[in-house]
């Protein structure tokens, strides 16, 4: 069991609402496809590709599940297409267990005498500073101590939202003035983290695009200046996504993972969305894990991914 807690019937019943817009939509479009249909050949693989297109999940990767199929299809010789699902779920969740070695990528903090750091990325607008009060509020339920620095210095309402959500989770935060250098809040907060004896540090940061060189400075720095507190930080790089921007989330991860190392991603926004698809794609042609997904606006509605109970959702 990991910090978070194991797999609840609570937390499943919540991904299946969550999920739902995505799983009515791909199940939908899967009972045409095999209507009338009793084993999987050319026309109903080709309609699966394109179902699984259709959901986000990018073609490389659809490419990648159809090549699967296939070559199961070949050695069983036949396959029914009341079987499909259960394959489907089966390559998927293989295909996904290639970026992890665990079932739900969740950890223990690991004993430091230094809080355990992690640098949120991520473009405006994607749900990023309510994925970190989310995620201190899922700490410190778990009884850890979590301190927010507000990097992000370069929008007022960067610096309000979060704020709010540490006001929300009751847990401190550093922050300076709008315009600040986002490196010197970032060594504030750790400094800060460190002299209150504190487990985690989650540093917001700047989510602009439109000059990845500029991005990728900024990011470099703010990481070199941590360094300077916590010799190892971060942790963990998390690249926050909105899972209904669909292909646009591809992108968006293409420039992060070029400006900065991200070691996890969190899908926000799928419960607004037929896209879940995206989760993936992105996953799997990044070679990054997704550790969290955001399926709804409650306070609680981050959850840990847990890839079969993801895959179970769609296909079940």
């Amino acid at each position: 069991m990991g910090i978070f807690g194991s797999f609840s019937k609570a937390k499943k019943e919540s991904l299946d609402k969550g999920l739902a817009k995505t799983k009515e939509s791909v199940l939908k479009k899967l009972t045409r496809a095999v209507v009338g249909k009793t084993k999987v050949d050319d026309s109903v693989l080709d309609d699966l590709e394109e179902i699984l297109i259709t959901s986000d999940v990018g073609v490389d990767t659809t490419l990648k599940i159809i090549e699967r199929i296939e070559s199961r299809v070949a050695q069983d010789k036949f396959l029914s297409t009341s079987e499909l699902n259960n394959i489907l779920r089966e390559e998927i969740v293989e295909l996904l267990s290639e970026n992890t070695s665990e079932r739900a990528i969740d950890f223990e903090l690991p004993e430091s005498d230094d809080p355990y750091v992690i640098m949120v990325v991520g473009v405006n607008g994607v749900g990023k500073t309510t994925t970190i009060g989310k995620l201190a509020s899922k700490f410190k339920k778990a009884g850890k101590k979590v301190v927010l620095g507000a990097a992000d210095t370069f929008r007022a309402a960067a610096i309000d939202q979060l704020v709010v959500w540490a006001e929300r989770v009751d847990v401190p935060i550093i922050k300076q003035k709008m315009g600040s250098d986002p490196a010197s809040v970032a060594f504030d907060s750790l400094s800060a983290a460190k002299s209150q004896g504190a487990d985690v540090v989650i540093i917001d940061t700047a989510g602009r695009l439109h000059n990845k060189i500029n991005l990728m400075s900024e990011l470099t720095k703010v990481k070199r200046v941590m360094q300077k507190v916590v010799t190892d930080a971060p942790h963990e790089v998390l690249l926050v996504l909105d899972g209904s921007t669909g292909q646009n989330a591809f992108e968006q991860a293409k420039q992060f993972t070029k400006a900065t190392e991200v070691s996890a991603l969190a899908i926000t926004k799928l419960d607004g969305t037929a896209k879940g698809g995206v989760v993936i794609g992105v996953s799997d042609q990044f070679s990054i894990p997704v550790k969290y997904i955001g399926i709804g606006e409650g306070i609680d509605d981050l959850q840990v991914f847990d890839r079969n109970e993801f895959v179970d959702s769609l296909f079940k």
